[in-house]
C-alpha cells in the first residue's frame, strides 16, 4: 500500500513538474516575444500586438535604425538563446518544442547576420529604407479614426531623422568598401527622382493620407483638410529635403561603383552569402548544391513545356523565346487594359476560392482582394501579398504591379494561386487566425526566412495544376510551368551571381527579367527559398502518402502544414513526422 502511495506521489510530482516546465516555457516565450515587438514599433503596428494604451504609444513611433538599437537587438538575442538552452526540451509538448526550435532558429539568425548587416544596402531599390518607410506609412499604418491620423502625423515628423540615420550608415558602409553595384545605385536614384517629382500636395505621403481619410466618418471634411495641410507642410519642410540628401549621397557614390553584381566582390562575401542562404532556405545546402538542383529542374521543366508549346503551334526557338512570343500574342488590345486585368485577377481569385473546397476543410475567415501596386514602387515591385488586419479593417491584399506597356497575361492564373488562394492568403491568414498557436506564432514575430512561406505558395501553384484547375487552358498551364521554371532558374542565377561571379547580363541571358536579377543582387538567397521550400513540402507529402497509404488524407495533410505556420523546414519535418505517427496509431 505504501509503495503504491509513494508511486502515485511520484507520478503526481512528475505531472506537476511537467506542467510547471510547460508554463515556464510559455511565460518565457511570451516575455521574449513581447520585448521583441515592443522594441520594434512598426512591427507592433502591423500586428496591433498590445492593448489599446500601449499600442497607441507605439503607433506614434518609428522603429529605430541606430547602431545602438541594432547592437542591443543582438545582445538580447544572445541572452535569450542562453536562457532557452536551460529549458528542458524533453518536458515540453510537441507544439512547445516546435515553438522553441523556431525561436532558437530566429534568434540565432539575428546573431549570425549581425556581422554582415551592411550587406543589405541601406538604400537598395527593393527593401531600402526609402521604400520601406513609404510603404509602411502609406499602406500599413492604420487610418481608422482621428487618433490614427494624429499618430500618422507624429510619425511623419520622424521620417527625416530615420532617413538621416540611414545616410550615416550608408556612408559608413561605403568607407568599408561596401557599395551597391552601379545599376542598383541608378535604380534607387530613379526611385528617389520619382518621389521628388511633383508638388508636396501630390506627394505619396499626403495623397495616401487624403485617400484613406476619406473613409473615416468621424472626421469632418474641414478637419481632414487641416490634417492634409499639416502633412503637406511636414513633407515640404523635412521629408523632401532628406530625400534630396539621400539622392545626393547616391549620386556622389555612383562614380565609385562598378557593375560587379554578387556578394563575392565584398570582404567576406562568401561567408555573408552562406549565412543568408541558410537563413532563407533553412537548409545547409551549399551554393554548388543549390546551383545543380536548379540546373536539373530547369531541364525537366523545359522538356514538359516544349511538348505543350508544340501542341499549340509554337515550334521554333528556345523555350524563353517561344514563351516571349506567346506572351506577346496574348497582350490585350485595349488602350489601357488595367481595369479589365484587375477584374480578371478578381475573377480568378473567386474561382480559386470555390475550387479550394475540394482540397481544404479549413479556410481563412478574412477575405482577400486584389489591388494595383502603388505608382511609387510599381516599376520595380514584384507581385506580393500583405496579410489582413486582425481587427477586420483591412483584408488580405494581392498587390499586382501593372506598369505596362506590356502586361503579364500568360501567368495570371498562377500568380493568383501563388499570392492569393490557396497560396499566401491561406498560409498567412490561417496562421494568424489559428487560436491553437501562441500569439507570437500566429503573428509571426520570429522570422525564419522564406522557405516555408514561399515554398507553400509555389506548392499551391503545383497543387492547382495537379487537381485540374487549368482544365483545357494550355496557355494557363504553360504559365504555371513557366512560373516553376522561373523559380528553378532562380536557384541557378542567385548562386551564380553571389558565388560564381556571374554578371548581371548572364542572369538576364539565363531567362530572368532584369528587375528580378536586380532583386536577387540586393536580397541574396531569398530567391532560392521558393523552389527549395516547395520541394521539401512535396517530399514530406510523398513521405506521408507512403507511410499512411489509404489512411492518407490530403485535407488533413494541408491542415497540419498550415496550422503549424511559418517555421524552419527542419521543424516542419518533425511536425509532419509526429502527425504521421498519430495517424498510424
Amino acid at each position: 500500500m505504501q509503495t503504491s502511495i509513494r508511486f502515485m506521489a511520484l507520478v503526481i510530482s512528475a505531472s506537476f513538474s511537467l506542467a510547471a516546465q510547460a508554463v515556464s516555457f510559455d511565460d518565457w516565450a511570451d516575455k521574449v516575444a513581447n520585448a521583441k515587438v515592443r522594441s520594434d514599433p512598426e512591427q507592433a503596428t502591423q500586428k496591433q500586438y498590445f492593448d489599446a494604451k500601449e499600442q497607441d504609444a507605439l503607433d506614434r513611433k518609428l522603429t529605430p535604425n541606430t547602431v545602438v538599437f541594432r547592437a542591443a537587438e543582438v545582445a538580447s538575442a544572445k541572452k535569450s538563446l542562453v536562457e532557452l538552452d536551460k529549458i528542458n526540451q524533453a518536458k515540453l509538448t510537441p507544439q512547445q518544442r516546435a515553438s522553441a526550435a523556431t525561436i532558437a532558429w530566429s534568434l540565432q539568425g539575428t546573431v549570425d547576420a549581425y556581422a554582415y548587416r551592411d550587406y543589405n544596402f541601406v538604400f537598395n531599390q527593393f527593401t531600402g529604407l526609402h521604400v520601406q518607410i513609404v510603404n509602411f506609412l502609406s499602406q500599413q499604418h492604420p487610418i481608422r479614426n482621428r487618433r490614427d491620423i494624429e499618430n500618422y502625423l507624429v510619425r511623419l515628423k520622424a521620417v527625416a531623422g530615420k532617413m538621416d540615420t540611414g545616410i550615416v550608415q550608408a556612408r559608413g558602409a561605403a568607407g568599408k568598401g561596401i557599395l551597391m553595384p552601379t545599376f542598383i545605385t541608378q535604380a534607387s536614384i530613379g526611385q528617389l527622382d520619382r518621389f521628388l517629382d511633383g508638388t508636396p500636395e501630390n506627394n505619396v505621403f499626403v495623397a495616401s493620407l487624403v485617400q484613406r481619410m476619406g473613409s473615416v466618418k468621424d472626421v469632418p471634411a474641414e478637419d481632414q483638410a487641416k490634417f492634409a495641410a499639416e502633412a503637406t507642410a511636414i513633407v515640404k519642410q523635412s521629408i523632401i529635403p532628406v530625400f534630396q540628401r539621400t539622392r545626393t549621397l547616391l549620386q556622389e557614390q555612383l562614380p565609385r561603383t562598378n557593375n560587379d553584381a554578387g556578394l563575392w566582390r565584398l570582404p567576406n562575401g562568401d561567408k555573408a552569402y552562406a549565412v543568408m542562404l541558410r537563413q532563407m532556405t533553412s537548409t545547409d545546402y551549399t551554393p554548388q548544391q543549390i546551383h545543380e538542383i536548379g540546373q536539373q529542374e530547369v531541364a525537366r521543366i523545359e522538356k514538359e513545356m516544349h511538348g505543350l508549346l508544340v501542341s499549340i503551334g509554337y515550334t521554333d526557338g528556345s523555350i524563353k523565346d517561344r514563351m516571349a512570343k506567346l506572351e506577346q500574342d496574348q497582350q490585350p488590345k485595349e488602350a489601357d487594359p488595367r481595369p479589365q486585368l484587375l477584374a480578371r485577377y478578381d475573377e480568378i481569385l473567386r474561382d480559386a476560392e470555390a475550387r479550394a473546397k475540394d482540397l481544404f476543410d479549413i479556410v481563412p475567415k478574412a477575405p482577400v482582394v486584389v489591388k494595383r501596386e502603388p505608382l511609387f514602387t510599381e516599376k520595380t515591385a514584384a507581385a506580393h501579398y500583405t496579410g489582413p488586419a486582425k481587427d477586420g479593417t483591412r483584408p488580405g491584399i494581392f498587390w499586382a504591379p501593372l506598369p505596362g506597356p506590356d502586361f503579364r497575361i500568360v501567368g495570371m492564373r498562377t500568380l493568383v494561386y501563388h499570392e492569393g488562394v490557396p497560396g499566401h492568403h491561406f498560409q498567412v491568414a490561417l496562421q494568424q487566425e489559428n487560436a491553437g498557436l501562441p500569439r507570437y506564432r500566429r503573428d509571426r514575430v520570429f522570422g525564419v526566412g522564406s522557405a516555408y512561406g514561399e515554398g507553400w505558395a509555389l506548392y499551391a501553384e503545383q497543387l492547382a495544376a495537379e487537381n485540374g484547375w487549368y482544365g483545357n487552358d494550355v496557355v494557363g498551364r504553360l504559365g504555371q510551368l513557366d512560373a516553376e521554371l522561373f523559380r528553378a532558374r532562380r536557384l541557378v542565377v542567385d548562386t551564380g551571381l553571389h558565388a560564381m561571379k556571374w554578371t548581371r547580363q548572364q542572369g538576364i541571358d539565363y531567362g530572368i527579367p532584369p528587375a528580378e536579377v536586380d532583386r536577387y543582387v540586393v536580397m541574396p538567397g531569398q530567391a532560392c527559398a521558393y523552389k527549395i521550400g516547395m520541394m521539401r513540402i512535396l517530399e514530406l507529402r510523398a513521405k506521408a502518402q507512403k507511410a499512411l497509404g489509404d489512411k492518407f488524407n490530403i485535407k488533413a495533410f494541408h491542415n497540419t502544414v498550415l496550422e503549424t505556420g511559418n517555421v524552419p523546414l527542419s521543424v516542419l519535418e518533425k511536425v509532419v513526422d509526429e502527425w504521421i505517427a498519430t495517424q498510424k496509431g
